[in-house]
């Protein structure tokens, strides 16, 4: 397997395919596929099934993420392979420039962040992904909502009537928070890396302020099958 410094010139190159005109800050990024061939990628924004209603990546388009974030994704797709499932990727990194689009579509919507206000999306900083489960596979397996689908069966605690649909949340929760993520409570398939701060400057953790303080108080072990984030 390769390490990850040997990625660094390909993706340099994605980058600057992703970024808009006006540049964005430039961070060390590496390929999911390339550090982990047996996980699979399904960027949904690169097609239409998605929040906005249409493609806005170009094909093609890498999944992305800062270098720890890849390590752990190997360490989560290991454990789900024990029990015949792979992890499959619906988001990794996202330019503020896509961020921004997603805030027009759903301005005032409390799923999305407003990407001038604040740390953003943790996704713009390459330390968040949208996840999910196949079988050994690739095969459908049944989860609580489609990605995107802002509903009260999106909830990280949601629990349903169908025992398969609940196993499978809890064991994408057990492989993510065991390897170092938390998740988010309004979104079942977002996860942050457990120690994000170490990677979003201090001045933009600061103008959270209080709320950020609120979000850390529904902080729990990342060795649980329910773990919540910022």
């Amino acid at each position: 397997m390769k390490s990850f410094s040997d990625h660094f010139i390909a993706v340099v190159l994605s980058i600057m395919a992703l970024n808009s005109a006006a540049a964005e800050p430039a961070i060390p990024l590496v390929d999911i596929k390339s550090v982990d061939p047996t996980i699979v990628i399904e960027l949904r924004y690169s097609g239409p099934n998605n929040l906005a209603g249409r493609a806005l990546y170009s094909r093609g388009t890498p999944a992305l993420v800062r270098p720890e974030v890849a390590s752990r994704l190997v360490r989560a797709q290991a454990f789900l392979q024990r029990y015949l499932y792979r992890l499959k990727i619906w988001d990794a990194y996202r330019p503020k420039s896509v961020q921004a689009e997603l805030w027009q579509v759903a301005r005032n919507n409390d799923y999305v962040a407003d990407p001038e206000t604040g740390p953003g999306s943790m996704h713009a900083w390459g330390i968040a992904v949208d996840a999910t489960l196949t079988d050994a596979c690739n095969h459908f397996v049944r989860m609580p909502t489609d990605f995107d689908e802002l509903t009260p069966a999106a909830m990280l605690h949601y629990q349903g009537t169908d025992p398969i649909t609940r196993s499978h949340l809890t064991l994408l929760q057990k492989a993510m928070g065991r390897s170092g993520f938390y998740g988010l409570h309004t979104e079942w398939w977002h996860f942050i890396i457990s120690n994000w701060r170490k990677y979003v400057p201090a001045i933009e953790t600061e103008q959270v302020g209080h709320k950020a303080q609120q979000n850390d108080d529904r902080l729990v072990s990342p060795n649980s099958a329910q773990i919540t984030t910022p």
